[in-house]
């Protein structure tokens, strides 16, 4: 066979081979396709029932951290009462005015804070359809360590999310309630302020929480290692303690540290999971160098 035949051949079978690859790319690009459209599919589900039933969310959720009588209120005149903490811990009202600034402002809110709602309870099921998506390629021992990826990260928004909603949502919003440098001015607060700083504490907590995910995903990945963690602990802290400092800008120390501890937890949780994926390399690659000697 002639040199511009095997050159023919050759071009043929790297054309073959790229159009093959770009099919494969397609192919993969119109599954993630499908699973983002079951994803928004359950979204707008949940959506449409939160604007259905939005009186009660409203009043009893959204607007739960402006009442008096807010669980998280409560909770903190019983300990006040019981321990004696004094009469700045029990919190008994939220002086402050909400007002609507635009014509259309409280359609936009009903529609807004109902998406952000079907958001939330569609969350999971997101994080369901990325694991569906992602698990194909992982092999069986990844899919083992990695099969309650869904539950786990579900679990940590969810706790992060009451943690936020009944902790530092409340605390934060007392705390600038009730914080006046003038008596002459009045607090008359727009409803899309109110609503964005709920939602923005609330939200923002069970993204933070997701921290061991992430360590997890990082350290198997090889990026983050256990060491590198402990040796930057005292780094970790100072960010922490800031980071528990503006979400919660209160003056005492006490709400700060309550704030602060479960962020404390997680990072420790953090590097346990890092050096347990280390752990499992160093066991799989001392298996592996072993059977090449046996071989």
């Amino acid at each position: 066979m002639s040199e511009p035949e095997n050159s023919l051949i050759k071009a043929v079978k790297e054309k073959g081979r790229t159009i093959e690859a770009e099919m494969s790319f397609f192919d993969h690009l119109d599954v993630l396709r499908k699973h983002l459209i079951r994803s928004s599919l359950a979204i707008i589900v949940f959506t449409t029932v939160a604007f259905i039933y939005y009186d009660f969310i409203f009043d009893k959720i959204i607007m739960g951290p402006k009442n008096p009588q807010f669980w998280t209120y409560r909770i903190m005149c019983a300990l006040s009462e019981r321990f004696d903490l004094g009469p700045d811990f029990c919190i008994t009202k939220i002086p402050f005015n909400i007002i609507n600034t635009e014509m259309a402002g409280q359609f936009t809110l009903q529609m807004n804070s109902s998406l952000m709602i079907g958001i939330i309870l569609g969350f999971p099921y997101l994080l369901f359809e990325v694991w569906r998506f992602v698990k194909p390629a992982l092999h069986e021992k990844e899919r083992k360590s990695a099969s309650g990826f869904t539950f786990y990260a579900t679990l940590l928004f969810l706790t992060g999310l009451f943690f936020g909603y009944y902790i530092i949502s409340p605390l934060s919003i007392s705390f600038l309630a009730n914080y006046t440098i003038s008596d002459t001015i009045n607090n008359q607060i727009t409803i899309d302020s109110y609503l964005s700083t709920v939602a923005t504490l609330s939200i923002g907590s069970g993204i933070i929480f997701e921290l061991p995910i992430v360590i997890f995903i990082l350290s198997k990945l090889g990026i983050m290692t256990p060491k590198f963690m402990r040796a930057s602990r005292r780094y970790a802290t100072i960010i922490i303690l800031i980071i528990a400092a503006i979400v919660t800008p209160t003056p005492d120390l006490l709400t700060m540290l309550t704030v602060s501890f479960p962020l404390f937890l997680l990072y420790e949780a953090s590097i346990y999971i890092s050096a347990r994926v280390e752990k499992r390399k160093i066991k799989a690659e001392l298996e592996f160098d072993k059977g090449l000697t046996n071989k």
